[in-house]
């Protein structure tokens, strides 16, 4: 009776007992997330309690296994089992903990910066995004080399390892060569302030936003909704465009081609009272002026101002749109014309040369007629 009730009482109690403090530690966390809306620290920490719990437990069996008495034949391998259970739920744990509080120091940061410089909460984001990564990494190798010193061959091949250190740094060095660099270049993308989650980009003639940056790759979020991933190397070895840094305002042209007679007076007017009644436009600068001329067409740009990317694309694609239908109700002669003609004979030839059907040459006109 006493050896079926020892490793009840021992593997039930461990078990109660693991229980009983993660719902506790739960029960306290939530109290404290309602009491403390300001910060998120305690609802994050608890996204930590099934780690938590399988650290107790994994540590309470662990210390009163040899209690238990059971399975006494293979208590080696129940102990060492137990034993990487718990160094992985406690690497688990570290990162769980880590990551709640760089979050909430983010947190902070942004809300109190968000609207003062959004470019910098970008920046530091990035940043943050990528030591978290680098922390999660570094403590996920020490839990494996722990895990692997839990075994005596692991331990006793050490000396052989630490003596062929050198030769093996060579070869990893050069068979990782292309990881190393993006490794590197993605840290100074993060401190060299280069390009940060939420920019706007043009990459490969490509535009979109960066939406994920690790230390090896970089996805960009195209405007159809495409996701480029490229190696970070890239932005540290190539050029690219980064509307976003600095300030994210921009300015933006529009091309027309129209026909000699088009009224460019009327058309800046026109172009003040679209921009006026368009939200896009930020109210900084507009203009309109004759670029290029060809024997046929004119080239009229227009130049519009914006807050950011987004706003200017919108903006564009109004003033062109509204421009063109208003030439084409109160101004049809100024679109564009193909005019086509028979030759003028030479000075001294009289009457005026027949075209080749038969009928007198004359001026003839493809597309609108004049008004």
């Amino acid at each position: 009776m006493e050896n079926l009730l020892r490793p009840l009482i021992v593997v039930g109690g461990s078990v109660v007992l693991t229980l009983a403090l993660g719902w506790a530690a739960d029960l306290l966390l939530r109290k404290a997330d309602e009491r403390h809306h300001e910060t998120p620290l305690w609802g994050l920490l608890r996204r930590g309690r099934i780690p938590f719990q399988l650290v107790l437990c994994a540590a309470l069996l662990r210390g009163a296994y040899d209690e238990a008495q059971l399975l006494v034949d293979h208590r080696v391998a129940v102990g060492r089992t137990l034993t990487l259970v718990l160094i992985g739920a406690a690497a688990w744990l570290v990162i769980r903990i880590a990551a709640a509080v760089v979050e909430t120091s983010f947190s902070r940061y942004a809300h109190a910066r968000a609207h003062r410089d959004p470019a910098r909460v970008r920046r530091v984001r990035t940043q943050v995004t990528l030591i978290r990564r680098v922390v999660s990494a570094i403590v996920g190798v020490v839990a494996v080399a722990a895990m692997l010193l839990t075994f005596p061959t692991f331990r006793a091949a050490g000396a052989s390892l630490l003596a062929s250190a050198g030769i093996l740094g060579v070869v990893a060095g050069v068979a990782a060569q292309s990881t190393l660099s993006n490794m590197f270049a993605g840290l100074q993308i993060a401190f060299g302030d280069m390009v940060r989650i939420g920019d706007t980009v043009v990459v490969e003639g490509e535009w979109g936003t960066v939406e994920e940056i690790t230390l090896t790759f970089l996805t960009v979020r195209t405007w159809d909704e495409r996701r480029i991933t490229m190696p970070v190397s890239y932005f540290t070895s190539k050029p690219f465009e980064n509307w976003s840094r600095g300030t994210p305002q921009m300015t933006g042209i529009v091309y027309w081609h129209l026909d000699h007679t088009a009224p460019l007076d009327a058309m800046r007017d026109k172009l003040r009272d679209i921009l006026r009644e368009c939200p896009a436009w930020d109210g900084r600068a507009y203009g309109l002026d004759v670029t290029d001329t060809t024997p046929s067409t004119l080239q009229v740009r227009g130049l519009v101002t914006a807050k950011d990317a987004d706003d200017l694309w919108t903006l564009r694609v109004t003033v062109r749109e509204r421009m063109i239908r208003w030439l084409a109700e109160e101004h049809p002669y100024a679109l564009p014309r193909v005019n086509t003609a028979d030759a003028v004979p030479p000075p001294g030839h009289g009457g005026r040369r027949p075209s080749p059907d038969g009928v007198p040459a004359q001026r003839r006109y493809h597309g609108r007629p004049e008004r």
